[in-house]
Order: C-alpha cells, then structure tokens, then sequence
C-alpha cells in the first residue's frame, strides 16, 4: 500500500498561496523547507496568529490528526493546502512518506486537532526523526488549553507539572496519582467528561479531599466555564453531571510540610511512643513534618532510653 502523501503540481499549489482575512485575500510566499510545528485556535477559531495563517497557506502540505476537524479551520480561512491525516494509529505507516518529503525539499505544517502539536499526541517522533535526518525544524506558537487553564485557574503559576491524561482504569489511575503526591508544583493535566467525577475523586483520595483545584471546560469557546474548589467538592458536584467538551483540571500544589520547633518535636516524640512502636513513631512523625527520619531516630532513641531507665531493654 501507498502512504505517501498527495502532491498537487507547483503551479496548482502557487495559486492556492493565500488565506482570507475579513474577506480579503492575502497572498503570501512559499514556506520555506522544513517541517513548521503550527499551534491552532483550542476553540475560537479567532484565536490564530497571523504567522500561523502564513505558515499553513504557504506549506506545500499540512498534516493533521483528523483532516475534517483541520479543513473547518482552513475553510474558515479560504486556505487550499492539501492535508493528510497523521495520527497517533496510523503514525509508523505515515512518517516514512513524510520524511521523505521533507528529503525531498517539501514544507510540511504538523497540526493538531487543537492547541499546539506534540502536547498528548505523536508528533514527537515526526520531530526527532526529521531533526536526525538533518531537516530544519520550526515552531510556530500560539493557543495552548494546558497554558490557557493554568492561567484562568487562580492558583500558583511559577512551578507547574503537566500530567497529560490519567489512566482510564482504576488501579492504574490511582498508582498514577501515587506517583503525583508531594510534588511542590501546581499540577495540570486533561480528563473527559465522563471520567471527570472519578478522577477527581480518586485525586481527592490520594492528594487529599481539601486540595484546591479547578475545573476549565470549553476554554474560549460559547460555553467556557471555570469551577473552583477542593477535590473532594468538585468530585460532588460532577458525579450525577457529567460535563462535555474540553477539559483542563488544575491542582493546587502539594502543602509544605510543617516544620516544628525542637521543644515541640521533643513532646510530640513523646506522645507517640506512648502509643505506637519507636519505628512507627518514627515514621508518623517524619511524613508529618519533613524532618529528617534519622535524625528524628536519634532524638526519639534517646527520649525512649530516659523513660525505660538504665537495663531496661532494647527499644521497640
């Protein structure tokens, strides 16, 4: 089977060179060789750039994850660039044909359906591949869901972690959120509407029900909506609603461990040995408060020591 992609003849594609914008036709120059990594509207089809209407009327082929999503933008635009579907089932069948292309002298534009390409989808390895083969790659930036939550969401911005898509199955899912506990970072990452009341459950579970967080569904679109609260709230309030569209949840970052004073450390130590073993003293107390778990042994040896009295046996 053949899988390399259309090629119109140069002077079809020379009089295809332009984008409408308010109406009026603008002509624009061939894209240079390369691959262009364009960013598209997330929602709003306004929300182009006007180098990405450059970009994808000037390519000489652009490819895309779903070719009638991309042609509702292009057709928006008055653009005629032929496209070709590359997709993360048909990638390792595509790519060949595409290199070869870009071999060849072509200008491809890589899209997604929205946002920026290569976020939770396969044009990563279109990028690497054709950086190995020595071709030029360019970025062309603009609308991002991941950026556009993170800002809308009214928590910390300077750190962030992008966790793409939770594991749809449930075991999985919250081994996936084990692994997000205690990092010191707002926390982003994309659900669907069906999926959302339980994920935010089981992130309730495993970060903690009164962990900020909010929920961003259908970013710059009719229906944009931001809701607000903790995981445990959200996850209520989504269980018997299961939203659609589009959506971002952004999580809180992880708490700072409290750090206590050494005469607090000392009768807190205390208590504990009353009621639980030196070790799981021990390691109560670190979780609790950061402090280091040796250090916390030692002092905790010695307060077990001073109760028991001289020959009183090893601790337990």
């Amino acid at each position: 089977m053949n899988h390399s992609p259309p090629q119109p003849p140069p002077a079809e594609l020379a009089a295809r060179r332009h984008y409408l914008l308010d109406r009026r036709p603008v002509e624009v120059a061939r894209l240079a060789p390369g691959l262009h990594i364009v960013a598209t509207p997330i929602g709003n089809l306004g929300d182009i750039t006007l180098r990405a209407l450059n970009a994808l009327a000037g390519a000489d082929l652009i490819a895309c994850e779903d070719t009638r999503v991309t042609r509702k933008l292009l057709e928006r635009y008055g653009i005629a660039t032929p496209l070709t579907p590359y997709h993360e089932h048909n990638a390792a069948k595509v790519r060949p044909a595409l290199l070869r292309r870009l071999a060849e002298g072509a200008a491809i534009a890589l899209v997604s359906d929205a946002g920026t390409p290569l976020i939770s989808d396969p044009g990563f390895k279109l990028v690497r591949a054709a950086q190995d083969a020595g071709c030029t790659v360019t970025t062309v930036p603009g609308a991002s869901a991941l950026l556009a939550g993170l800002t809308v969401a009214g928590l910390p911005t300077d750190r962030f972690l992008f966790a793409g898509f939770p594991p749809p199955k449930l075991a999985a899912r919250r081994a996936w959120i084990a692994e997000l506990v205690g990092i010191p970072a707002t926390l982003v990452l994309f659900e669907s509407g069906p999926r959302l009341s339980a994920t935010l459950a089981d992130l309730a579970a495993g970060l903690g029900a009164r962990r900020e967080a909010a929920v961003c569904r259908e970013l710059t679109k009719l229906y944009e909506e931001i809701r607000r609260g903790d995981l445990a709230t959200l996850a209520e309030a989504f269980r018997d609603n299961a939203p659609r569209g589009e959506i971002v949840l952004v999580i809180a970052p992880a708490p700072a461990p409290q750090r206590a004073t050494a005469s607090e450390t000392e009768s807190l130590l205390r208590r504990a040995l009353a009621r639980v073993s030196l070790k799981d003293a021990v390691g109560e107390f670190a979780e609790a408060t950061g402090l280091p778990r040796r250090q916390l042994y030692q002092r905790a040896l010695a307060l077990a020591k001073n109760a028991r009295g001289p020959g009183d046996g090893a601790p337990r």
